[in-house]
């Protein structure tokens, strides 16, 4: 099953000419779930991967660089004639923030959910969860944990053959768990096989609650909105700096750190050349990036730069 990241907005609380606002899009088999959705998300999308019918929205708060780009993302949807029904999670007050964007959004063509989530409360998407945990932010804000199911060990197809289990539909059998013929499960699938992982941040200073649950990430996304030279600024504002997003990703031993909600006074490379000097695991995704999670047996989270498509002379 394909896991990757798409990073459509990396900017801090002001557009640059090259990062749009925040806005990341999970896509996991056939899902597609945004993580906030700032002024001009569907423009970033149109400019890179499509519009695509984005299933599911979670707010990580109601700043308004995290949320504006969400009316004019549902209009469009309504004027393409959606009819595939979409999800809000976000914390409690999204109702009230809806509600209030109601005589904007109209009466939408297609089934529109808005759900208030509680802190550790959790999602469910059949073979994996988001749930959500309190952050250290200006007002109520999220961070969102991704979590696959754990997976069954490695079948060995070899051992069960010489144990007398015919190729076929026995050995579908033995992994989904049933014995075949006195040979058990446990005699033939390796350990189980934890799966993969990947936690946002948001906007936060340090906390306990994003460190916990960080713990054995693959994937950790979290803002580095400044410098240590303004570690004053960034207690003040209750953001992180870029030592301190890397302090978390080493005390939660994460596979790899994505480093986004940047700011414009800084240049990118003194942004991750600062958390490399505490977490070397550490990556800056620029806008259109995205990043593969495979399966640990497969390989080490990676992050794939965006490349336009090849125009057409004309």
């Amino acid at each position: 099953m394909d896991l990757s990241l798409f990073f459509a907005g990396t900017a801090g609380s002001v557009p640059t000419p090259r990062r749009g606002l925040p806005a990341v899009l999970l896509r996991r088999g056939g899902d597609r779930i945004l993580f906030d959705c700032g002024e001009g998300t569907q423009r970033q999308l149109s400019r890179s991967i499509g519009l695509t019918d984005v299933d599911v929205v979670f707010l990580t708060h109601f700043h308004a660089d995290h949320w504006l780009g969400l009316p004019g993302m549902l209009k469009s949807f309504a004027l393409r004639d959606r009819t595939a029904p979409l999800a809000l999670y976000g914390p409690p007050g999204i109702r009230q923030l809806v509600a209030q964007l109601k005589f904007v959004l109209g009466t939408l063509p297609f089934p529109f959910t808005v759900t208030e989530l509680e802190a550790g409360e959790a999602v469910e998407f059949g073979d994996y969860e988001i749930s959500s945990f309190n952050v250290r932010h200006r007002g109520v804000a999220f961070g969102y944990c991704i979590l696959e199911d754990d997976r069954p060990g490695r079948f060995d197809a070899e051992l069960a053959a010489s144990l007398g289990v015919a190729p076929g539909p026995d050995f579908g059998r033995l992994q989904r768990g049933e014995t075949v013929d006195g040979v058990t499960p446990e005699q033939v699938m390796g350990p189980g096989r934890y799966g993969r992982k990947i936690v946002l941040s948001g906007d936060t200073a340090p906390c306990e609650a994003l460190a916990d649950a960080a713990h054995h990430a693959d994937l950790l996304v979290h803002e580095a909105t400044f410098l240590a030279a303004d570690a004053d600024r960034a207690a003040t504002t209750r953001h992180s700096t870029a030592t301190q997003a890397a302090l978390t990703a080493k005390e939660a031993d994460v596979g790899l750190l994505a480093l986004v909600h940047l700011s414009g006074r800084y240049p990118g490379r003194a942004v991750l050349d600062e958390a490399r000097e505490t977490f070397e695991r550490t990556v800056l995704p620029r806008d259109f990036d995205h990043i593969d999670v495979p399966f640990p047996e497969k390989g080490d989270p990676e992050l794939v730069r965006w490349e336009p498509p090849a125009r057409i002379a004309p």
